[in-house]
């Protein structure tokens, strides 16, 4: 499947004016972008970008916006994902604890985890603040003797470093792309961990079949969560731990409603740079 780059230029360009952007666009179908001066670079599937969408919702000073955008667009083939990545990918060290990097990579300092990458159409690098606080969050958990699902898992990252964790007696990891769970299947073989994550493709649907998990990681938009949220409050023990992120900081209070109508307490929300990461628990 081939992915579209769609380049932003922003006239007015900020960390808050590009934080606009993704928010009205994301929902589109975005899956990943990339920051610079002046210009942010999104990654969206061919078939789900449609540029009279684009256009209606893209901010202007007309709609009372303080900055105007134009874009341009061009096909990325499969066989030039990495290269785009390979250039833009640096290794990060989450906490002290936990590396993360490509193959590529050498002579890195040593921490508690390392995981090794490489993302080729998949979203989860750990670059992201959402991909960073999710996996700040799993570090503090202890998986001994709990079960646990990473639902939405792109390049596999978060079950992957439960895996590295130990002491889970069950990881599943289901994304609805196959390119995502394909993925996710090299980069868990990679990382030695292939034969503890069970991997699977396609939506919450296939929650219906699994047993009761312990744990569940879901790093995806607003919407998906709360069209879901029932799926997952389904599928989780009593006292289960849901670990939530992929929004915004402004979105909590909507995503607090949705998940404690589905039967849950709230624990702890966490910031980073308008992005949030919300801990729940199962009543």
């Amino acid at each position: 499947m081939n992915y579209l780059s769609v380049r932003f230029r922003l006239d007015s360009y900020n960390e808050e004016n590009a934080e606009i952007l993704v928010a009205l666009t994301e929902e589109m179908g975005f899956e990943s972008y990339e920051y610079a001066d002046e210009f942010l670079t999104a990654y969206i599937k061919e078939d789900l970008f449609n540029e009279d969408e684009l256009n209606e919702i893209l901010p202007s000073k007309e709609g009372g916006f303080s900055f105007n955008v134009s874009y341009t667009f061009e096909k990325v083939k499969n066989e030039n994902w990495n290269k785009i990545w390979e250039s833009n990918f640096q290794p990060i060290v989450i906490d002290d604890l936990c590396t993360v990097k490509a193959s590529f990579h050498e002579g890195l300092p040593e921490t508690k985890y390392t995981i090794t990458i490489d993302p080729k159409m998949a979203f989860g690098t750990g670059h992201h603040q959402t991909t960073s606080l999710m996996m700040r969050a799993l570090l503090k958990e202890d998986l001994t003797g709990r079960s646990v699902l990473d639902m939405g898992c792109g390049t596999g990252i978060l079950a992957i470093l439960a895996a590295l964790k130990g002491g889970a007696t069950r990881i599943v990891a289901i994304d609805i792309d196959p390119t995502a769970t394909e993925s996710a299947i090299e980069n868990s073989n990679a990382n030695r961990v292939g034969d503890e994550i069970e991997i699977l493709t396609g939506d919450a649907s296939l929650l219906a079949s699994q047993e009761k998990f312990d744990l569940i990681l879901a790093n995806i938009n607003r919407n998906i969560i709360l069209d879901d949220i029932q799926k997952y409050s389904n599928v989780i023990k009593s006292q289960g731990v849901l670990q939530l992120s992929g929004f915004f900081a402004e979105d909590v209070d909507l995503i607090e409603v949705g998940v404690i109508a589905a039967g849950f307490e709230k624990v702890s929300v966490t910031i980073d740079s308008r992005w949030a990461q919300v801990k729940m628990k199962k009543k």
